[in-house]
């Protein structure tokens, strides 16, 4: 037997180089360099969160810590790369044994080594939600629901309830009681649903994204022998965004370190906005409670914002009562102007003002992509997208369709995702109504005949021809079918898996080409992202591993990616509040600030507390993006065609601070038809 022989490193200097006391400020010092144990590091907005982070992991490889030995948990690809690759910069350290990536990637991780232990093999299919939303239509329409009489939840809600249970732990009756009252009387049926969408996932080989989650802590749960096994290897975790964790992700931290692990975690409890989709900020406040002697960490030097807009976002989260105590510093020193607070006449006289003031902040040196206009919903955005459009003032808008989330990108990867899983209904489906004569029932005959043919149980990758030549497809689609099997059969050449980017090329030129040219009018843009694709695909051996990647990015991130094709171009941001969160801009626009728009009218009509407090920290999140300049409007008659004009409300939230620290503009609406002319006299401040 070989004798293992490890070299001690030198206890002298750190193998970086990195002098860690002249790179971080005093609290990001105590934090990185903080003894082994369990730690909570509150990181106020613009101070530094990711640095503090990136320097932890540095730390650790200088004192000898083995990089297979961290763990750090993010919740966007994004941020582990961008982390990861920061690291790797600071520290001469091999990084490749380190596990780094969001909670679902790392789930899918874990599966993919022992899905036989909850019934599932390693090729496993990802459903994001559209997959999600055949597949429970498909379990609907086979319970024969009579939708006559009422109308049964589509399938895009029945998976949001779906999500929430899995996420939250709360039981299905329990849930249709507290959120979703109007379809109580289609209770029966809706878990009855839930029961047969779960066994069809497991039917199909497939797992949708809380899987990823849920199945990983089951797994975690039932096998002490699995769970010992990733306790000892993670001695020590990191969690980027506690605040954003749900009762899962909490679950998995605390299994994962109740073996004597270290465990940091960072976040900002100010800064928790997403209870709508199962975040629990109890799990941030309780750490210290659950965590035996955990040091609570400050950070509360902000490198953003100037000290006027620090000093009115410190005032006005100190209304919320659930919450750690921190005030924000700039770090900026030099004094800037104070928030502006601009009431309007109406929602076309707030699109008005802010289109001007941006036309006149460009004048004055500011690019169009360091301003942003943000606001609690997208509708509320309407009327400043016309206004946008009619002075020429281009603009992007945060919500755009994810490139991982494009139709046509999504039906080359179902190719791919049927020749390494062959009960894949889903993508069986989304491939066979590509060709002509082809459509949703069509499509059902065909997956019956393909199952009843014994291929979606065949262990070995089958002749596609032959397979495909058992079964009878409709008249206008014989030749097309023909060609499929052909297709196929290049991606899977002597039995073995073609690598990604080659079978992407095989699928585009094969038939795919030729359907986007007779379906889409910009067939070239189209052409071009799957062009991309396939580079993108080039970086990837193993097909599993590619199709895992392209699961993840497209629905994991909630990162917006637009339109590929687009050229970079000086352009405004619109987003909502939510999408805006760690994002920054020079100047930001706080629109419709007015009660019942923001905080929402069914929170002002629920009267909860912890409901409120959660407007307050969006406002708060609102707030901190600015880093120059922030104006808060609101227009004071909202016009309803079915009720007549409305006389609005200041928010409640511009009364959280003292009206010292903002200015009062008056603004003097006097315009004409032309939108280029003045359209007003802006006063400031009142």
């Amino acid at each position: 037997m070989a004798r293992e022989y490890q070299l001690n490193r030198p206890s002298s200097a750190p193998s970086s180089g990195i002098d860690y006391r002249a790179e971080l400020n005093d609290e990001q010092f105590a934090a990185v360099t903080s003894a082994p144990g369990s730690a909570l590091v509150i990181a106020g907005a613009g101070s530094g969160k990711t640095r503090t982070l990136t320097y932890r992991v540095a730390w650790l490889l200088d004192q000898g810590v083995d990089a297979r030995r961290i763990l750090l948990l993010t919740f966007t690809n994004k941020a582990a790369r961008e982390m990861t690759e920061r690291v790797r910069e600071l520290v001469p350290h091999d990084l490749s044994a380190m596990w780094s990536g969001t909670f679902h990637s790392i789930g899918n991780r874990i599966l993919r080594r022992h899905a036989e232990e909850i019934g599932l093999t390693k090729a496993f299919s990802i459903l994001d939600r559209d997959d999600q939303k055949s597949l429970m239509g498909g379990v609907v329409a086979s319970l024969e629901i009579d939708t006559k009489v009422r109308r049964f939840p589509k399938s895009d809600v029945l998976a949001s309830m779906f999500s929430l249970v899995e996420n939250t732990g709360v039981s299905l009756s329990d849930l249709i009681d507290q959120r979703y009252p109007y379809f109580i009387d289609w209770e029966e049926e809706i878990i009855e649903v839930h029961k047969r969408y779960t066994q069809r996932k497991l039917d199909t080989n497939s797992v949708d994204f809380d899987d990823l989650l849920v199945l990983t802590l089951k797994l975690l749960k039932e096998h002490p022998d699995l769970l010992a096994l990733y306790q000892k290897r993670f001695q020590h975790v990191l969690v980027d965004e506690y605040q954003d964790t749900n009762s899962v992700q909490c679950q998995w931290i605390d299994l994962l370190t109740g073996g004597g692990a270290s465990v940091m975690a960072v976040g900002d409890d100010a800064q928790s906005i997403y209870s709508w989709r199962g975040a629990d900020m109890g799990n941030i406040l309780s750490f210290p409670e659950r965590f035996k002697d955990c040091r609570v960490f400050k950070i509360e030097t902000n490198y953003r914002s100037v000290p006027e807009i620090l000093d009115l976002s410190n005032a006005a989260i100190r209304a919320n009562g659930a919450r750690f105590e921190k005030d924000l510093r700039s770090a900026r020193g030099q004094k800037g102007v104070k928030p502006a607070m601009v009431a309007l006449e109406d929602p076309s006289t707030q699109a008005r003002f802010v289109c001007q003031r941006i036309l006149e902040l460009r004048d004055e040196g500011i690019p169009l992509e360091e301003m942003a206009v943000v606001y609690r919903a997208h509708f509320q955005s309407l009327e400043l997208q016309m206004e946008l459009t009619r002075h020429d003032i281009p603009f992007g808008i945060t919500s755009g369709l994810r490139f991982f989330e494009q139709a046509h990108i999504k039906d080359i990867a179902a190719f791919m995702r049927l020749v390494t899983n062959r009960r894949d209904e889903t993508s069986f489906k989304r491939l066979v109504q590509l060709l002509p004569g082809i459509g949703a029932k069509g499509a059902d005959k065909l997956w019956q005949a393909w199952v009843a043919g014994g291929w979606a149980k065949s262990e070995e990758i089958p002749d596609w021809k032959e397979a495909l030549g058992s079964m009878k497809p409709p008249k206008k689609a014989v030749r097309h079918w023909e060609q499929l099997g052909y297709i196929l059969d290049e991606m899977t050449p002597n039995g073995e898996f073609a690598r990604p980017s080659d079978m992407v090329y095989s699928v585009l030129e094969g038939m795919y080409d030729e359907h986007l040219q007779t379906t889409f009018d910009n067939y070239e843009n189209r052409r071009s992202d799957i062009e991309q694709l396939m580079s993108y695909a080039d970086g990837f051996e193993d097909i599993l591993e590619f199709l895992s990647q392209l699961s993840l990015l497209g629905s994991a991130d909630g990162q917006p990616t637009g339109d590929k094709t687009e050229p970079d171009t000086e352009k405004v941001t619109l987003s909502s509040i939510h999408q805006a969160k760690g994002l920054e801009w020079k100047v930001v626009f706080v629109i419709w600030l007015a009660e019942g728009q923001f905080p929402n009218g069914r929170v002002i009509e629920a009267d909860d507390v912890e409901m409120m407090e959660e407007e307050r920290r969006l406002f708060y999140v609102a707030v901190t993006r600015a880093k120059d300049e922030l104006y808060m409007s609101y227009p004071l008659i909202n016009p309803k065609s079915y009720s007549g004009d409305v006389i609005q409300k200041p928010s409640r939230f511009l009364g959280d601070f003292p009206k010292s620290m903002v200015e009062e503009w008056k603004v003097s609406p006097s315009w004409d038809s032309s939108p280029d002319e003045d359209w007003g006299d802006v006063d400031e401040p009142f």
